[in-house]
């Protein structure tokens, strides 16, 4: 495609995101620095338009671009888009109050920023307990015969569950489950506690087998809990305050918003952008959703996605979403360094 009409097309796209409204060539002079007649652009408009990237609606002599048009912007966009240093110094001051004290937290609390700032709705999955090993398993009494499990992991996740015996368990039995516990799983990366591994475990409890084995049972369905992938959707009322979006759609993507993953777990790198035109997994036809991963010790750790209409700011948009999620890797990095000092801390005090 040559200059000019690549310049024509940006230009017509750039004028409907601003207004909503079809673009005529007489817009596109007033309003643009492009150098040629009237009739020139009318000619590349009809270009356009025969390639599938404008089209003509019925009531009005304007165009508006198709979903290959909004495509074809942008791959074309100009590296140039991306935040002012304001801009930049804004999101920084978002992320220094942000509640930082789990990766769960870092993630929930991005996404609801990020759907602030962009007025549209955010998805995100969370995939970080893949990298958590089992720092601490604890078993309260709450009443008779029931116990509360607790799990907590080096991402900062803290599950629990009340699990129902057969029998009261004595102070003994307690203080050795603790122990046996903590020595066979303290340190342990949650993918590895498979029903295999707790069989295996419970073989060894010897006396204890029969008054034990439900707690191990117990913690391998939490750990199994805290594995699942992780969904979350944020800023649902811009959705609801969208001109482009009826009643009746908004609620048809709160209700799929699980069908989202599919789509943020093939997002590996960079940033990806898709069309209600182009996947059945959209439920409203003029709907976009831009992804982009974030990654905890060098792997993908979970995915954000901006869901809004097609006619979306992706100029302002895409350079934002570039930077929360390196905000968010940033982030995750730094509690990787804080757990790895930690650990050499408590080996040289082993020494001391």
């Amino acid at each position: 495609m040559e200059g000019r009409t690549l310049k024509i097309l940006e230009a017509i796209v750039d004028e409907y995101i601003r207004t909503g409204e079809p673009v005529g060539s007489k817009t596109l002079l007033e309003k643009t620095d492009i150098k040629c007649s009237s009739a020139t652009i009318r000619n590349e408009m009809a270009s356009l338009e025969q390639q599938g990237y404008l089209e003509h609606p019925h009531t009005s002599a304007g165009r508006v671009p198709t979903y290959a048009g909004f495509r074809l912007y942008i791959e074309k966009m100009s590296p140039e888009s991306h935040l002012s240093d304001e801009e930049k110094e804004e999101i920084d001051r978002i992320f220094e109050n942000i509640e930082a004290d789990s990766d769960e937290k870092i993630i929930e609390n991005a996404s609801r920023a990020l759907a602030e700032v962009t007025k549209c709705a955010i998805v995100s999955t969370n995939q970080t307990s893949k990298f958590s090993v089992i720092t601490k398993v604890d078993v309260i009494p709450t009443g008779r015969r029931m116990y509360v499990l607790l799990l907590i992991t080096s991402g900062g996740a803290i599950k629990n569950r009340v699990c129902r015996l057969s029998f009261d368990l004595t102070h003994e039995q307690m203080d050795f489950f603790q122990r046996f516990a903590n020595d066979n799983l303290k340190g342990l990366n949650l993918q590895n506690v498979s029903d295999e591994f707790i069989e295996n475990l419970t073989a060894t409890l010897g006396g204890y087998m029969m008054t034990l084995s439900p707690l191990l049972k117990g913690i391998a369905d939490l750990s199994a809990e805290m594995m699942e992938e992780q969904v979350n959707l944020e800023g649902e009322a811009n959705l609801m305050t969208c001109d482009e979006f009826k009643g009746h759609e908004v609620a048809r993507i709160l209700e799929t918003k699980n069908e989202f993953t599919q789509i943020l777990d093939q997002t590996f790198s960079g940033i990806n952008v898709m069309f209600g035109e182009e996947n059945d997994t959209f439920v409203v036809s003029n709907s976009s959703i831009i992804t982009s991963s974030f990654s905890k010790g060098g792997a993908k750790a979970g995915s954000f996605g901006v869901i809004g209409p097609m006619r979306l700011d992706y100029r302002k948009i895409i350079p934002y979403i570039e930077y929360f999620t390196n905000k968010v890797t940033h982030l995750l990095s730094e509690e990787d360094e804080d757990e790895e000092l930690l650990a050499i801390e408590k080996e040289a005090d082993k020494f001391e």
